[in-house]
């Protein structure tokens, strides 16, 4: 690298050097003091000096001298320090390189010294321990009792998966909640206000009220869903984000159909929050305790068995045997071991969860050379934010005290855009991860398309295979796994391990077998709880698994009796239904909803509540208003005619359309019994029941 670059580079970067080590060595001289110093003139220094400013590599102040004269005091940032440090290094390995040429020109032979600096940056880097943000024992049992008393904030699982990792060091060099200075920055340009590359905002989200009952300088307890404390927080910044602005430039578009953007938009409070945090506990884990490390864990765990070279393998899916033959290659290119390193906080909704993915980390863990790899749990939080995320990754990797991070095709890409398209290119986070490798401080192995020779009976780079027009390749896509999974299919052992396969049907077993989710929508009185309770004898009557009905206004009486029908109400009323359908999912029964459910955002939350768990077929009574009006029973259109019932769906409140609902059914001029047989043919199309 230092062979390509002019005299003329090379002369810049060593009078830069020149400069950040004056401006450490004396920050309050006088720029004729320093100019002299380096042999410049005063022009040229200010030239110099300006140019810093604006890369964020120095920080320029006033103050009062002695004489009463204004003049300046000198502070190199971050970012600063790293890049003088850099600049250091290829000034040695330049002059390391000029005497291994001369020493060969005398005896014959290089001299094979290395450097000191570059014998000891893997071991500073890679073993020892980094800053945590933890408080003694004896400081945390005291502060817990005065935490008793201030202000609290249950967190969300997102926001307790962000504390946990910076409390433990994970995020490193953040030391709180970032500020709204930090948050501008890294929203900008992916760096924090004093220079350091840091691609994703990390902030406390919180409701207008709560925002509104804190001061500035003000001390809150953040504690975990239990309400159990984790942390103090001292609030040092307070601010309305732009949340369009942070979609476009942090995840390429604003487009709910990015979960990241959806949960920015309908899930996150409106005020963020930022300050630094005092730990006092970690949050607590029960499952696979064992297998969940902190960063200085690992780190001590690398010293211990003497591993200074390590590359981490970033998943969030099951691995399946072209991952192995990717890992193990990734290993032998680097030279290094291997960690396996999942994902076990947030990922995309829709993914296995991670117990199913845990127990099939474990069962195939003995496929790996057991003195070589290893495997720790990652509670984080994922944005599928595409490059920035692998940039993110790669620099939560090296806190682990990882030296290489392969980055994946697509890596943390959350798939298709509202236009169908993918929200970014195959490459576009390899691109701009090698764009910043040397700031993260740790390799890039780039991830190989892996597909099955069966003439070798191997698995080979794609792009590698010269002969492909003469032999059979194999690959089974994402999209076809789940497909054999849903239908119970054969999935070949040269795909994946059978233990692996075992487990995935364990929790994913044949379609048919699922709990599911029948949600029915329209105007009051459409029909919806008519043709519900058909298709609930229907499919009691075919038996196999319980069917329980959530009717709009059984709901209301049972689970919702103390709220109204403002929005707000509305809306908590539909997360209700949605969770309790969600738990009959989940436990392999068929939940049957039929609430009016007139919000869009609303419908989207429970889907993605209950398709984690199983199918969610959103069906659209499309009833005109003109003819529910028309039945009206209950005498509730001519009340809201009156002005008597307030926010009265499709009459002085708007009904969202469903624009892509599993099925659409007309109730005018047609049976119950048709429109609940309609239901029930969708149902065997998407293999949910049995022909």
């Amino acid at each position: 690298m230092t062979a390509q670059k002019t005299k003329a580079t090379i002369a810049e970067e060593d009078m830069l050097f020149r400069l950040l080590r004056q401006l450490e060595l004396t920050p309050e001289a006088s720029q004729r003091s320093i100019a002299g110093e380096l042999g410049v003139s005063l022009g040229s220094l200010n030239t110099q000096l300006r140019t810093a400013a604006e890369a964020g590599l120095i920080q320029i102040s006033d103050r009062a001298g002695p004489d009463k004269r204004q003049r300046f005091t000198y502070g190199i940032t971050e970012h600063g320090n790293a890049e003088k440090a850099r600049l250091a290094k290829d000034f040695l390995d330049r002059k390391f390189a000029e005497y291994d040429a001369l020493h060969a020109e005398i005896t014959g032979v290089a001299s094979g010294l290395v450097p000191l600096k570059s014998r000891m940056k893997l071991m500073k880097n890679n073993l020892a321990p980094i800053p945590e943000l933890y408080v003694s024992y004896d400081s945390a049992q005291k502060l817990k009792v005065e935490a008793g008393e201030l202000v609290s904030l249950d967190l969300t699982p997102r926001q307790i998966c962000d504390l946990e990792l910076l409390m433990n060091g994970g995020f490193n060099p953040l030391k709180g909640f970032l500020s709204e200075a930090d948050y501008n920055g890294v929203v900008e340009n992916m760096r924090l206000a004093d220079g350091q590359l840091w691609p994703m905002p990390i902030n406390l989200d919180v409701s207008e009220d709560f925002a509104a009952s804190l001061e500035i300088g003000q001390d809150i307890a953040l504690r975990d869903q239990e309400g159990v404390i984790l942390a103090t927080m001292t609030v040092t910044d307070r601010w309305e984000p732009n949340k369009a602005l942070e979609a476009e430039k942090v995840f390429g578009a604003d487009d709910i159909a990015h979960p990241a953007v959806d949960y920015l938009h309908n899930q996150a409070g409106k005020i963020y929050l930022g300050g630094p945090v005092t730990g006092i506990q970690q949050p607590v884990h029960y499952d696979f305790r064992a297998r969940r490390d902190t960063p200085n864990e690992l780190r001590a765990y690398f010293r211990k068995m003497g591993w200074n070279k390590v590359v981490a393998f970033q998943t969030r899916n099951p691995l399946h045997r072209a991952h192995q033959e990717l890992t193990f290659r990734a290993a032998r290119e680097a030279e290094a071991n291997l960690l396996i390193h999942p994902v076990v906080g947030m990922t995309k909704p829709g993914d296995v969860d991670h117990f199913t993915r845990v127990r099939c980390y474990e069962a195939v863990l003995d496929k790996y050379p057991q003195a070589t790899t290893s495997m720790s749990l990652l509670n984080l939080a994922m944005r599928m934010a595409g490059p920035r995320e692998a940039v993110w990754h790669g620099l939560i990797r090296k806190n682990h005290g990882c030296t290489h991070f392969i980055v994946g095709r697509d890596h943390a890409g959350p798939g298709k855009n509202s236009a169908g398209e993918d929200f970014y290119g195959p490459y576009d986070a390899q691109d701009l991860f090698r764009t910043h490798e040397e700031e993260i401080g740790i390799t890039m192995v780039d991830f190989k398309h892996m597909v099955y020779v069966q003439e070798r009976a191997q698995y080979e780079p794609n792009d590698e295979i010269e002969d492909r027009d003469n032999v059979t390749i194999l690959n089974i896509s994402g999209t076809e796994l789940r497909r054999r999974l849903a239908e119970g299919l054969e999935i070949p052992e040269w795909f994946s391990f059978p233990e692996v396969v075992a487990e995935l049907r364990k929790t994913k077993p044949p379609r048919s077998k699922q709990g599911f989710t029948v949600f029915f929508t329209g105007f009051s009185g459409s029909g919806k709880s008519t043709i519900a309770n058909a298709l609930m004898v229907k499919l009691m009557e075919m038996g196999g698994r319980p069917v329980t009905l959530l009717d709009g206004d059984i709901v209301r009486k049972n689970l919702s009796s103390e709220l109204g029908f403002s929005k707000e109400h509305r809306d908590l009323n539909i997360q209700r239904i949605g969770y309790v359908a969600s738990e009959i999912t989940k436990n392999g029964g068929i939940a049957i909803c039929a609430p009016i459910a007139p919000y869009a955002t609303t419908r989207r939350q429970v889907r993605q509540g209950i398709e984690q768990f199983g199918a969610f077929v959103e069906v659209h009574v499309a009833t005109s208003i003109e003819e529910c009006e028309r039945r009206d029973r209950k005498g509730l259109y001519k009340l809201a005619r009156e002005g008597k019932i307030k926010e009265f769906t499709g009459i002085s409140d708007p009904y969202d359309v469903p624009e892509n609902p599993e099925l659409r059914v007309e109730t005018e001029g047609t049976d119950v019994d048709h429109c609940a047989h309609q239901v029930l043919l969708k149902l065997e199309s998407m293999g949910l029941i049995k022909a």
